[in-house]
């Protein structure tokens, strides 16, 4: 039982590894340490700077958290979007400006038919209701058709997304000069945000940040 619709009941709330206190500014992940009021960034984001300026994550991928991107992803659970979009709207409250523009990593439309539905979609549509903010929901176009990248690594995973995105022709307008926040429900090596960053910059938009819903760390 819990007090309200759309609710996590306490054995679920306890398994649920929410993001807080000192992260990346560029991915999200936990740091170790005291939040100093630097923007600090984790190994993987000095090794490789990301195209994107900053990021946030609201949960990390394991126990709970990986179970409701599953469900949302694969399930058909399409109301876990709903106190996702609160999560997330906590997550990005640093990243938002007056003037962001929120839009979803977009699915390929043969995956799109498959599924019915596109969760990052669902995300970006619930966090701009939270934050009161303009949603493009087909900004983005994945127009090449790529392998899953379940399994793959990094390297292959960036090279499997290479020109596979780009801007909607008839929503450019909509982007040009102007922040963007990127949405998408999991974040793992980074390879589909950054395809997804490069297409809005690209594109001639202002600066480009990235939330997601949960986040891979190491030690999940």
């Amino acid at each position: 039982m819990v007090d309200g619709d759309f609710g996590l009941c306490g054995p679920c709330w306890r398994d649920t590894s929410f993001i807080g206190g000192t992260v990346c500014d560029a991915c999200g992940v936990p740091l170790p340490g005291v939040d100093g009021g630097e923007h600090a960034h984790c190994d993987a984001c000095l090794q490789t700077p990301r195209p994107w300026h900053r990021g946030r994550a609201a949960l990390l991928y394991r126990d709970t958290g990986r179970k409701l991107v599953l469900a949302l992803k694969h399930g058909d659970r399409q109301e876990i979007a709903y106190p996702a979009g609160l999560w997330l709207a906590q997550a990005a409250r640093e990243v938002l400006t007056q003037n962001t523009l929120i839009a979803p990593v977009p699915l390929h439309w043969q995956r799109m038919i498959k599924r019915r539905y596109n969760q990052s979609a669902l995300l970006a549509k619930a966090l701009a209701h939270r934050v009161d903010r303009p949603m493009c929901p087909d900004l983005l176009q994945r127009f090449r058709r790529t392998r899953s990248l379940d399994g793959l690594g990094r390297e292959e995973r960036f090279k499997t997304l290479e020109n596979a995105v780009r801007v909607h022709p008839r929503r450019r307008h909509r982007l040009m000069g102007r922040p963007v926040l990127l949405v998408d429900d999991v974040m793992t090596s980074g390879a589909t945000l950054a395809a997804c960053a490069r297409a809005c910059l690209d594109a001639g938009s202002g600066a480009v940040c990235i939330v997601t819903l949960a986040r891979v760390a190491k030690d999940a």
